[in-house]
């Protein structure tokens, strides 16, 4: 791209806007326009004062500005994109759909006491770096210059350094969660002979289509990859290279 703004207009329109709404949300708080608490993922609040802009809001703030602020920006910029462009490709309200399962099941996790978290946006990331990699397992992933390994290993490797340099591991673990029960719905259930009981929503393809924006196309049926194993089987993307 020539230029940042052409860069930003060519991204797919889930993942560019909600990676614009963190990027929004982290600047209003840096400018006293917003106080993280009241977005925070509170149950109580939400039951007894029905506040329930919390059950959204929390998805979309990844923390103050700060390393770790831009790798979960750079997540979704990269592997949010990769599969929106490539396995998601004209099925933007499949991949709509995928977020607001993932969305769904943090917030049930949440709500279980040893798994609660205030802010769920790290967890809603790593879900898609799960996802990317059971889409892409045998892709080459160089980690900091130091470690070179495959895609499928992408999200524990994280993990493994998330908590080496002392963030917390519920967050990072939710999303493996999620993003495994996902693709264990969708991908590796429908090929084991079993029927795909996590079809996008008629009102989720109507939103989609009321925006106008990617493809029509919904619910595509998974041809197994049979150039891998079971493991590191995906949906028969593979990124070039």
């Amino acid at each position: 791209m020539s230029s940042p703004a052409e860069f930003y207009n060519s991204l797919p329109p889930v993942s560019k806007a909600y990676g614009t709404l963190c990027l929004l949300t982290t600047t209003a708080y840096h400018l006293g326009l917003l106080d993280p608490t009241s977005i925070a993922l509170v149950y109580q609040l939400v039951i007894s004062r029905f506040q329930v802009w919390r059950l959204i809001g929390n998805f979309f703030f990844l923390g103050k500005f700060s390393i770790n602020f831009g790798i979960r920006l750079l997540m979704i910029a990269r592997y949010g994109v990769q599969l929106e462009n490539g396995p998601f490709e004209r099925r933007t309200a499949d991949f709509l759909w995928m977020v607001i399962f993932g969305a769904f099941s943090l917030l049930a996790l949440s709500a279980i006491p040893i798994f609660w978290s205030p802010f769920l946006g790290i967890s809603l990331v790593f879900m898609l770096l799960y996802v990317w990699s059971r889409e892409f397992p045998n892709a080459q992933i160089n980690i900091y210059g130091l470690v070179t390994l495959k895609a499928f290993y992408l999200p524990w490797a994280m993990l493994a350094l998330d908590v080496i340099f002392g963030s917390p591991l519920t967050p990072d673990l939710l999303g493996i969660i999620a993003g495994h029960l996902y693709y264990f719905l969708t991908v590796l259930h429908p090929l084991a002979g079993g029927r795909n009981i996590l079809k996008t929503p008629v009102w989720v393809q109507k939103l989609v289509a009321r925006w106008g924006v990617g493809g029509a196309q919904a619910n595509a049926t998974v041809q197994p990859n049979r150039s891998t194993g079971a493991a590191f089987r995906g949906r028969g993307y593979r990124l070039n290279g």
